[in-house]
Formats: structure tokens, C-alpha cells, sequence
């Protein structure tokens, strides 16, 4: 049987985009004064409210607290902020280097669109025309609404880009079924793994009905994103026998190594309730999971409102989380960047992320401080699982947790 030091179970939440101040490195993306957190704080003047969270010292991460959501006295967890050192600011860079593999180099990105000859490739594996006005940078229900209709006239594919690095296509099933559509993906990914050409995902993504007014993204997006170009600690855990679970986009983003097994999530809520029925297993090992929702439904759209109300919603399921929890049990709770919905743009926003560490057998909380790369994530869990050595990015912070 796999041998542990403290924990027998670690569950590893993301609250996709949900950063706690700007980076210290935030002018090189040009988002000074981005902070998700504190303006959503401030966005719902009081209303905001996240008893969990706060519990656990989400507020005590800040040295003022969140805007009308004050600190407490005595927090029931560890509590601080992560600070990314990848070169980019995406779901793969920041899960990857939470797992102890930061990427230093730089994926290309496409602020001009995508050129003819990739296009072209893509067009002709595909028997497919490409809406070609709709190559560019744009929102994914914008797109949609612009050139759903034409899609659904002439059959052909909607091929665009975002601030990321990354290549989506839009697909209404009723013309373009989904497994045509992931089957194209698959195409698209396999030519731009470099060297003309690296990208970090190439995304699908299905939506349904009749007309702009009526169109809907589905739950059916699927990632496809470039390999790991080493081990990463879901790699090793699965290695020397340990139990490890992904939920939601985690198997997409870690091209589904390192995973014993797998959900996919609908919605948030999904994930969460997917959580709940990983708790009622018996295992050793490491559960992952991602809550795309507040980047994808929210962030990305700048719907403070909505963004606030799914944090909510998620802190509610997070007290779930805890009730069900034993002594050997650990939560620990981050996000891969920040997506401040009160911010310019549409895009990612370069932020700390909050570290908030959990488990019943804990006596008190106290500071993480700044950790100096997401990194440290990773190396807590292996030192917990004794798998940590000299050479793994980042540095455990497990001897502090009592």
C-alpha cells in the first residue's frame, strides 16, 4: 500500500480564474490594478457573501481584508497567495505549474488571426470552408452571434482566437456534429505541436440553436492541449500506486496522463456534486479539479454579477466539501490566473492566486505568505506522498501545517 506522512486524500480545487491582487509582474501584461477578489468586493458593496471562504481566511490573505468581507479572528486554515512564474497567463501554464512543471517558453499567439496557410490546412482535412472574417480575437458567444447564422447557411467552420494562446472552433452541432468537430481538433492539434507553429490548446466549441438570439454554447467544449514536456506530479503519484482523480477540464489540460480516472463537468455545480461522490471513495492519492465556469461563463464576459453569484454558489458546495471531510483528509483551494470581471478587455488578468489549506485534524491557521511560484502546490502534495526530492520545482510547505 502507498505510504503517506499526513494525509491520506488531497483535494486540489481551482477556482478557475479567481486571483487575489495583481502579480508583481502585471505591468508586463499590462494589467496593473487588476485584482478579482477585492473588486468583486467591492462590486457587490456588502452583498458578497462567502462564509466558508472567510472561514478558511480568504480575507486574511489581504492586509485589509476584501472590501466589505473583513477578516477573522481566527481562521480554520492556512492562508496566502501564489505567485506565477510561467512566461503565460493560461489554464495549461498555470495547471502545469501547480503540478511542478512551469513553462518557460512561450507559446504563439495569433492578435492578428490565424495565417492562410494553417487555415488552409485545416479547411481541406476538414472538406470545409472557414468563415474567414471571423479570424481574429473575439469573444466565443460574440463570434457566435456574428457568424452563427452564416455557419449554419453555408457549413462552414468558425475559427478564432482570444488574448491566449490558443486556436477554437465553433461548431453548431446541427451542421457540424460534435465528433466531426472534435475530429477536426484532433487535426488542428496535430500541426501546430511546433515548430512552425506551437499553441497551447486548440479548443472545440459546440453550441446549439436556430438563430443569433437563440444560439447556446454547450457543456461539450473539449481541450486539446500540447503534451507535458515532462513529468509532472500526477505522473509520478500514478507512478508509485496512488489513486488519482481529475475533474473537469484537468484530463484535457494534462492531455490525460497521469489520471486514473476522470469527469467531465456540465457546470460548476456538476463539478462540485462529481467532488462529493469522489469523497464516498476510498482511496490514497490526490483528487484534481477545475471550476471553469467563473473564467469561461464570467470572467471572460466581464459579468461581475454573475462571476460574484457563482462564487457564492461554489462557497456554499465548499462547506459540503468540509462537513464531509476526515482528520486524514486535506483541501487545498487556488486558481491558475485571475480573470477580474471589472477589469479592461476580455481577457486573462496577471494575478496572484489565493492558497487557502484545509483539513479537520488542523488545531489553528496561520499565514502561507507569498509562495514564490504556483509550484509549491505540487511540491506539498509529493512531500505528503514522500515522492518530493532536490530536484522538483518549488518548495513544501507541509512541515507547517499542524
Amino acid at each position: 500500500m502507498p505510504d503517506y506522512k499526513q494525509y491520506k486524500r488531497i483535494f486540489g480545487l481551482v477556482l478557475d480564474s479567481v486571483g487575489a491582487g495583481e502579480a508583481p509582474d502585471a505591468a508586463d501584461f499590462d494589467d496593473v490594478g487588476a485584482d478579482t477578489l477585492a473588486h468583486l468586493g467591492e462590486f457587490f458593496k456588502g452583498e458578497l457573501k462567502l462564509p466558508n471562504l472567510q472561514k478558511l481566511g480568504v480575507s486574511n490573505m489581504y492586509d485589509n481584508g476584501i472590501p466589505n468581507l473583513p477578516k477573522v479572528n481566527q481562521p480554520a486554515g492556512y492562508y496566502g497567495k501564489m505567485r506565477e512564474v510561467s512566461v503565460g497567463v493560461d489554464s495549461l501554464e498555470g495547471h502545469w505549474e501547480m503540478m511542478g512543471l512551469p513553462v518557460m517558453f512561450s507559446f504563439d499567439h495569433f492578435p492578428d488571426g490565424f495565417p492562410d496557410d494553417l487555415l488552409d490546412k485545416i479547411s481541406t482535412y476538414a472538406k470545409r470552408g472557414i468563415i474567414k472574417a471571423a479570424n481574429r480575437p473575439i469573444s466565443g458567444t460574440t463570434v457566435i452571434a456574428e457568424y452563427g447564422e452564416e455557419q449554419l447557411k453555408t457549413g462552414d467552420l468558425i475559427i478564432y482566437t482570444s488574448g491566449d494562446s490558443v486556436l477554437q472552433i465553433a461548431a453548431n452541432t446541427a451542421v457540424i456534429p460534435l465528433e466531426e468537430l472534435y475530429d477536426i481538433c484532433r487535426y488542428a492539434r496535430s500541426i501546430v505541436n511546433g515548430p512552425e507553429y506551437r499553441l497551447g490548446r486548440v479548443i472545440a466549441r459546440p453550441y446549439v440553436g436556430d438563430d443569433a438570439e437563440h444560439f447556446e454554447r454547450t457543456s461539450d467544449r473539449h481541450d486539446f492541449a500540447f503534451e507535458p514536456y515532462a513529468a509532472t506530479a500526477l505522473d509520478r503519484l500514478q507512478q508509485e500506486g496512488f489513486k488519482t482523480i481529475g475533474v473537469g477540464k484537468i484530463n484535457d489540460i494534462f492531455t490525460g496522463r497521469g489520471i486514473d480516472e476522470g469527469f467531465h463537468n456540465d457546470s460548476d455545480m456538476d463539478g462540485m456534486d462529481h467532488v462529493l461522490t469522489v469523497m464516498d471513495e476510498e482511496f490514497t492519492g490526490f483528487c484534481f479539479t477545475n471550476l471553469v465556469d467563473f473564467d469561461a461563463k464570467f470572467g471572460h464576459r466581464r459579468n461581475a454579477q454573475g462571476y460574484g453569484e457563482n462564487l457564492m454558489a461554489v462557497d456554499q458546495r465548499i462547506g459540503e466539501v468540509m462537513a464531509k471531510m476526515q482528520p486524514d483528509d486535506l483541501l487545498m483551494i487556488t486558481a491558475d490566473h485571475g480573470n477580474d470581471p471589472t477589469f479592461k478587455g476580455t481577457d486573462h488578468t496577471r494575478e496572484l492566486v489565493p492558497l487557502l489549506v484545509y483539513s479537520p485534524s488542523m488545531t489553528a491557521g496561520q499565514g502561507l505568505g507569498i509562495r514564490d511560484t504556483y509550484a509549491d502546490f505540487g511540491a506539498t502534495i509529493l512531500d505528503n506522498f514522500n515522492l518530493l526530492t532536490a530536484e522538483d520545482k518549488g518548495t513544501s510547505f507541509l512541515d507547517a501545517l499542524h
